[in-house]
């Protein structure tokens, strides 16, 4: 996918790493199960519509989207869906694909060359959801798949729980160094305070900004950039959970010097994502 910058309020098209999107006939049952999970409201439907609508009130150009199978059933109508929306979305969608821990080896490599081969740019992993531990085998045999291949972005931490701690998505990340992890959440989403003890320093992890800017304060939100570095923080809004004007104006907030806010909004999803250019789309 090649774009032009044609710029926006900062001068650079905003990209938005994370947000959750539902073929129609489950929609408003996911929701539902989001917000049961975190005993939140939900900021929107989750619809596909609304998601475009928000996207350009704030000013943001384009966003990954994706959907977590919390049954191994769902995973080729998931990838129908993103792969579908992606397509007919003019580049304001890049769509990540999923896998399920029930899958064998063999079912994991084919699916891995299906995400490809539909031209997905990911994999969306939820240990949380899908009740198994970040470390364990069945995520390492997702992860020796696609290795080398596609980025796995997954939710990180829980304190309620023992599937996505930051100390184990270190053991994923260590085990797997041609791996390009995203962890959700700044690395763990309620652990903000040992996320980085476990996670800074990876060359191969990367964060995002989703599902934190609205729980800590700007000072906390800095030290967690300085902590991992702004070449390996991404921009997130977790759609439909959060006001994706009120994330991005909270992202524009912080104390940032404007180099590592554009690295954060834009360029480093840009080079992680393989975009050598990239368009606002009006």
């Amino acid at each position: 996918m090649q774009y032009q910058d044609s710029g926006t309020l900062d001068s650079y098209p905003v990209i938005n790493i994370h947000a959750h999107v539902f073929p129609p006939k489950i929609l408003e049952r996911a929701v539902e199960s989001i917000g049961k999970f975190y005993d939140l409201s939900m900021h929107s439907d989750g619809s596909l519509e609304t998601l475009t609508a928000e996207n350009e009130k704030a000013g943001i150009a384009c966003t990954v989207v994706f959907s977590t199978a919390t049954a191994m059933l769902q995973v080729p109508s998931i990838h129908t869906f993103i792969a579908k929306i992606q397509q007919e979305s003019n580049g304001r969608l890049i769509g990540f694909g999923t896998l399920h821990p029930d899958m064998s080896s063999k079912e994991i490599e084919a699916e891995v060359a299906n995400i490809q081969a539909l031209g997905l740019h990911g994999i969306k992993l939820h240990p949380d959801f899908q009740h198994i531990p970040a470390d364990s085998d069945a995520v390492f045999r997702m992860a020796h798949a696609a290795s080398g291949k596609l980025p796995i972005l997954i939710h990180a931490g829980d304190y309620r729980h023992s599937f996505s701690h930051p100390e184990q998505i270190r053991k994923l990340a260590l085990a797997f160094p041609d791996l390009t992890l995203i962890a959700a959440h700044f690395g763990g989403w309620s652990e903000w305070h040992k996320a980085p003890d476990a996670l800074a320093g990876l060359p191969n992890v990367y964060v995002d900004t989703s599902s934190t800017l609205g729980f800590i304060s700007p000072e906390k939100a800095s030290e967690l950039i300085g902590r991992y570095g702004a070449d390996h923080v991404l921009f997130g809004t977790d759609y439909p959970m959060w006001s994706a004007e009120e994330e991005l104006s909270r992202m524009r907030r912080l104390p940032l010097s404007a180099e590592d806010r554009r690295k954060i909004l834009y360029s480093n999803a840009c080079a992680l994502l393989s975009l050598s250019s990239f368009s606002s789309v009006t």
